[in-house]
């Protein structure tokens, strides 16, 4: 097989696509410093620079198992941890290199407890994996787009073995696929300039992840960044497409389609705050009512969100990101059948939220407050079934208000007795209505 195809996608992600929401985790030796993940690269660190945080690395209150309860208790359905980032460090037990946890104070191999305790919890587990190495002697230095060492004059001429750099990335890839289980995402990061495709081998590198994972979901960043989708969109999909398509901190208007109109998977990879690693300085976190809406707009567009912590150098999911996962949690309790399994509907886009749909079940997501009955834009009156709350099951009318009848053809939602008057939505951040068709036929 030399090529990759739609069909093939659609059945390796269908989990993928009903599950919807995951948690991201960006955790290293950057932790310590607090300055996000690229500190070596802004900062242009040396790695005698950075040598001091691999030194100190000893996250004694490293506990994956709460991580994940928290992750199930928010509602998340899979998990993705940092098993190697840009810098090099690998949290895994790799026989590769000395450059891992390991050989720190912690002394353990973090990735074998992760996936653990993952599965433990009935999630699905995943493992982010950088094509880049900082480290590594053989990996491109001055003059590349964002090595730490890209202007220092010490590396100008200097002479690397490419093949070498991939011989070493190819066997790491090979070590996560075969030493920690099935797994059931396997998130590469990036490409870029002329780093990409055939830079990596890539297609023997997904052919040997295939010969031990056949089944695993793979993002599409072998053969672009979060700037483009790839051939996945067009007719001629290559073998390393991957079988998503990753958006970073901002949401497709209209989801992604291929050249066909066909709906593509995709996920939003989104931080709470504005880092992906630990940053004890950046208070400056998204309001619980912002991202539950995104995942809400996600879904309605046929994507998923996967939403990122970031431990700090102990260990601990911090308490701002907690609250933030906790409210997910109450929200996704009551209305996690609007989600799950759920994506685009036919209907028209609403002024006052979303509609998300599967099979015959409309979900109306209401955001926004209306004055007197909903207007159901797009809903015959003539197939509702019922219609109902989401999250207590009360009963919504059809409305039969004087106020409407101007409106021939439009169907509006009543919730309170009176028809003309105006009652708070039950939910400020989004308020469900469940409408239940007879006989439609619009697509999940």
């Amino acid at each position: 097989m030399t090529k990759n195809n739609l069909q093939e996608i659609n059945k390796r992600t269908e989990w993928f696509r009903r599950d919807r929401f995951g948690m991201f985790i960006h955790w290293g030796l950057y932790s310590i410093p607090g300055k996000g993940e690229w500190i070596r690269s802004h900062q242009q660190l040396s790695i005698e620079d950075y040598q001091p945080f691999f030194e100190a690395f000893n996250p004694v209150k490293y506990n994956p198992r709460e991580w994940a309860k928290v992750a199930k208790a928010a509602g998340m359905k899979y998990m993705v941890l940092t098993a190697k980032h840009h810098d090099g460090f690998c949290l895994f037990d790799s026989a590769y290199t000395d450059y891992k946890a390991t050989n720190t104070p912690i002394g353990k191999d973090l990735v074998a407890e992760f996936v653990e305790a993952v599965r433990e919890e009935g999630l699905k587990v995943g493992l982010y994996f950088s094509l880049i190495d900082w480290y590594h002697p053989d990996y491109p230095k001055y003059g590349d787009m964002i090595h730490p060492m890209r202007e220092n004059e010490a590396f100008k001429g200097e002479k690397i073995d490419f093949d070498n750099y991939l011989a070493f990335l190819h066997n790491q890839v090979e070590e996560i696929v075969t030493k920690y289980g099935k797994l059931d995402i396997l998130w590469f990061d990036y490409s870029y300039g002329e780093m990409f495709g055939e830079k990596w081998r890539a297609t023997d590198l997904i052919t040997l992840v295939r010969k031990h994972q056949p089944d695993v979901v793979v993002d599409n960043r072998l053969e672009t960044s979060g700037e483009g989708f790839g051939s996945i969109v067009t007719d001629n999909i290559n073998l390393y497409s991957g079988d998503f398509v990753s958006p970073e901190q901002i949401v497709p208007h209209e989801g992604i389609r291929n050249i066909h109109g066909e709906p593509i998977p995709w996920e939003l990879c989104l931080t709470m705050n504005n880092n992906w690693a630990y940053n004890p300085t950046d208070h400056l976190y998204k309001s619980s009512k912002t991202l539950i809406r995104k995942l809400v707009e996600c879904v309605s567009k046929n994507g998923n969100m996967i939403l990122n912590v970031g431990p700090d150098a102990l260990g601990i999911i911090n308490q701002e990101s907690q609250e933030i996962l906790n409210d997910f949690g109450k929200w996704l309790d009551k209305n996690g059948e609007s989600i799950y399994g759920c994506g685009v509907s036919s209907l028209p886009k609403p002024e006052w939220g979303y509609y998300t749909q599967k099979g015959n079940t409309v979900y109306a997501h209401v955001f926004e407050q209306p004055i007197g009955p909903l207007a159901l834009i797009g809903i015959d009156e003539s197939k509702v079934k019922r219609m109902s709350f989401l999250h207590d099951g009360s009963e919504v009318k059809i409305s039969k208000s004087w106020t409407t009848n101007a409106y021939e053809g439009i169907c509006f939602a009543q919730y309170g007795d009176i028809p003309h008057f105006t009652y708070p939505l039950p939910d400020s951040v989004d308020s469900v209505i469940k409408i239940e068709l007879v006989g439609d036929d619009s697509e999940d």
